[in-house]
């Protein structure tokens, strides 16, 4: 039976070169990268997060400017289609 192929995503290698000593610009390309990523990765989350909450969140926020609007309507004339 063959195996299951995965999907987690495979590292690329261990990065950097080998005849090359470490030092301070690796360090701070390393950290910027990382900030880099992690700006990506907020934006993405914050942006998925919006999207839910404005697609749930429209319907109920039109009823409750309804309601808080002159002359106040019940709650039937504002869902209704007339």
């Amino acid at each position: 039976m063959a195996s299951r192929p995965s999907l987690k995503a495979k590292p690329k290698g261990k990065g950097g070169r080998k005849d090359a000593a470490p030092g301070a610009a690796d360090g701070e390309a390393t950290r910027a990268a990382t900030a880099v990523r992690l700006v990506k990765e907020w934006t993405t989350w914050t942006m998925k997060t919006a999207k839910v909450a404005a697609h749930y969140g429209f319907i109920p926020l039109v009823i409750v400017i309804g309601m808080n609007s002159e002359p106040k309507p019940s709650i039937s004339q504002l869902l209704s289609p007339v």
